[in-house]
């Protein structure tokens, strides 16, 4: 089971933006795909969610896309809870020779560490194994939430993909399992919509440029039909010209 390598005695003291937060170093954490492009970035190369640092995550999903290099294999994992996730396996000259790639439509396990490579997030695979059982998708599903409410103290509704109340006040909403948040927007137009919102304080609001900083692991065309989406809906609309947005609502 995922608790039995979490350790408490893990917790320890580390920056977190401004302040200092209680992190700890959590082993094999459960995990959607969603969960891991929406961390919090700790430093160059360490992430947070819900104010914990993590240390190896495994992830459940369909493999969508394959690139064997000389020294490395690539894989576009999607789980269908946001953007496909580029997971990255090293393999050695010996290995190499011999290893049997995962192919397209296959669903695996992926235990690794999530990275930053060149500004783009990968998971750092430490173990891929095709899955057999499809009741094993579905104990993953569970096993994140169970894990998540266990360690945070939230409830996550895996179908309305929302991380509810937190009993520490330490974890914001945001999409998290599933492909339909409460507001009935997916996950990705829910993304753009959260950070547009965070810099709705601005009297210009965010500009296009700086919304596509923010979400660089969407694509520029999933940003820019999120963003037409929202604007036809009433959900954000232009300030200053047509490449500066604000939430119409609080």
């Amino acid at each position: 089971m995922w608790n039995q390598a979490c350790s408490p005695s893990s917790a320890r003291k580390s920056g977190h933006k401004a302040g200092k937060s209680k992190k700890a170093a959590l082993q094999i954490l459960p995990c959607t795909v969603s969960q891991l492009l929406s961390a919090s970035p700790v430093s160059s190369d360490a992430f947070a969610i819900c104010d914990w640092e993590l240390n190896q995550v495994s992830v459940v999903g369909v493999i969508r896309g394959l690139s064997p290099f000389v020294t490395n294999v690539q894989y576009a994992v999607d789980d269908m809870t946001g953007p496909r996730l580029n997971v990255k396996q090293w393999v050695s000259a010996e290995d190499g020779a011999v290893m049997t790639f995962a192919s397209l439509g296959t669903y695996v396990k992926v235990i690794g560490n999530l990275r930053n490579f060149s500004g783009q997030r990968s998971l750092l695979a430490v173990n891929i194994r095709c899955i057999d059982d499809p009741n094993e998708i579905t104990s993953h599903m569970l096993e994140v939430v169970q894990a998540h409410m266990e360690l945070f103290g939230t409830v996550f509704d895996v179908n309305m993909n929302t991380c509810l109340a937190s009993l520490s006040g330490r974890c914001s909403g945001g999409p998290l399992a599933g492909g339909i948040t409460p507001h009935g927007l997916s996950t990705v137009r829910d993304q753009v919509l959260h950070v547009i919102r965070k810099f709705s304080h601005r009297d210009v609001g965010i500009s296009l440029h700086d919304l596509r900083t923010q979400l660089d692991y969407l694509s520029t065309g999933d940003i820019r039909s999120s963003l037409a989406f929202l604007l036809n809906e009433g959900h954000v609309f232009s300030t200053i010209d047509e490449q500066h947005y604000k939430s119409a609502e609080p």
